[in-house]
């Protein structure tokens, strides 16, 4: 059983972004559209402040033989105070500047570019840039004075320097609670999509239990909107179990019925020598394809075998149960089989095809070798788990010319070696249907050494 890259995006992931960015735009739009608010509102507050700061300098400004000046204390400190930031002016169209404040001494008035299109009690609010001193608000107001035949008006400037560290403390103190309130909903989001998603990921693990032969079929306690589909594929792995008992049961009598007649053939040449002789051509083909109906039944039975309903067989059961038959079986070599697989082995997959490959290295070895056998399992790999099972004899083992030949699938029964390519192909076969490798080698006994590297291993306790 190879190993499988699961490719495909995640749903928590796909879901998890698709979140991140609607909330992220309808934050960022919740964001500035709180800031626009708050400038304007901030923004109508100076306006209103500074209307404020007029209705001040006309109360405390009078006339006499003409001329402006402040009758009495302004109320506001900062138009008494040089550079205060807050500067007020008195002018009219016909006269240019009639008064300022004491803190707007320094200021030229000409440089300033105030207006005079304002209409008898309408009021004007705007910007301006005075040089070198930055950006102001200013706030101007027309009005009638006695005699006068043009409008007086008054015209109070504030620096914005204030107002731009309010609104730039507000945007912090913002932007700040917004982030936090992301993560937050993000963190809530990703716990909400986990929880949701969890009878998916369950039914993952769940199949995975099937695939690895620790659990026969899917549990039935999931949500409605999954129940559909355990059912469907319960049915589906009972419909697989099923045809391949099937396949086993109808290659099984086609194998019964194919060597029935072959038998019945083989004795009617048993004759006497004579007959022997005379039909010596028959009973090699007919041993000829008593080999090659043992082969391709075997092949047909093992094919598929590798499925990915696994169940789990303890390897060290599985040899000990073959070595006990083949001490019977050569009982009078005799051989001696020595084991040394641990218990924690597991292979996934069917019984029969671990058996069938134990069983022919197992049986080669005793064949071929001269009493002396042994199987090893070494763990190769932790992660993932690779085990590497070796079959060791003391015959004449394999040469070098004729390993890769016997190995190659695909390799015509009648190029294989005499004795030994039959079980070797079938090895090979049922290896290679789990994605195992067979390779040979010299045994350290002196004979041949047989390795399968299995992917399809689970190390328990």
């Amino acid at each position: 059983m190879t190993a499988r890259i699961i490719g495909g995006y995640s749903l928590q992931n796909r879901l998890l972004i698709a979140v991140s960015v609607l909330l992220t735009v309808f934050l960022g739009l919740t964001g500035a559209v709180l800031d626009r608010a708050f400038r304007n509102s901030l923004e109508t507050g100076v306006a209103e402040q500074l209307q404020v700061q007029i209705y001040v300098l006309l109360a405390a400004v009078d006339e006499a033989g003409g001329n402006f000046y402040f009758s009495g204390n302004l109320r506001e400190p900062r138009f008494s105070q040089l550079n205060s930031d807050l500067y007020g002016f008195i002018s009219s169209a016909d006269d240019g500047e009639l008064l300022r404040t004491a803190s707007a001494l320094d200021i030229s008035y000409d440089s300033l570019g105030l207006g005079y299109d304002l209409a008898i009690g309408e009021t004007g609010f705007g910007r301006l840039q005075m040089a070198g001193r930055g950006e102001f608000f200013v706030s101007s107001y027309a009005v009638t004075w006695e005699n006068r035949p043009s409008p007086i008006q008054f015209s109070v400037l504030e620096a914005t320097d204030t107002f731009e560290i309010e609104v730039a403390n507000f945007r912090s103190s913002l932007w700040s609670w917004l982030g936090g309130l992301a993560v937050l909903l993000l963190v809530l989001q990703l716990l909400l999509l986990r929880w949701g998603l969890a009878p998916l990921r369950r039914l993952a693990r769940d199949l995975k239990q099937i695939e690895t032969g620790q659990s026969e079929v899917l549990d039935t306690s999931y949500p409605r909107e999954l129940s559909a589909v355990t059912q469907n594929l319960n049915l589906l792995i009972q419909s697989e179990r099923k045809q391949q008992s099937r396949y086993r049961t109808t290659l099984a009598d086609l194998a019964h019925s194919l060597k029935t007649p072959l038998a019945v053939i083989q004795g009617e040449l048993g004759g006497d020598a004579e007959a022997r002789s005379q039909s010596r051509i028959v009973q090699e083909q007919l041993d000829r394809m008593n080999q090659i109906v043992s082969y391709q039944l075997q092949r047909a039975v093992s094919a598929g075998s590798a499925s990915t309903l696994a169940r789990q067989v303890s390897v060290a059961d599985a040899a000990a149960k073959v070595g006990r038959t083949l001490e019977k079986v050569y009982a009078d070599k005799p051989v001696t089989i020595a084991l040394d697989i641990d218990n924690a082995f597991n292979f996934l997959g069917d019984e029969r095809d671990l058996l069938e490959i134990l069983g022919n290295l197992l049986d080669n070895a005793c064949k071929y070798g001269h009493g002396n056998v042994a199987a090893t399992a070494v763990l190769e790999s932790a992660a993932p788990p690779r085990m590497l099972l070796r079959v060791d004899d003391n015959g004449p083992g394999i040469s070098p010319a004729d390993r890769d030949r016997v190995l190659q699938r695909g390799v015509r029964l009648d190029t294989l070696a005499q004795g030994q390519g039959i079980g070797l192909a079938v090895v090979v076969d049922i290896a290679a249907s789990y994605g195992a490798r067979v390779s040979i080698g010299d045994s350290a006994l002196g004979g041949a050494s047989i390795t399968v590297v299995f992917d399809n291993i689970r190390i328990t306790d």
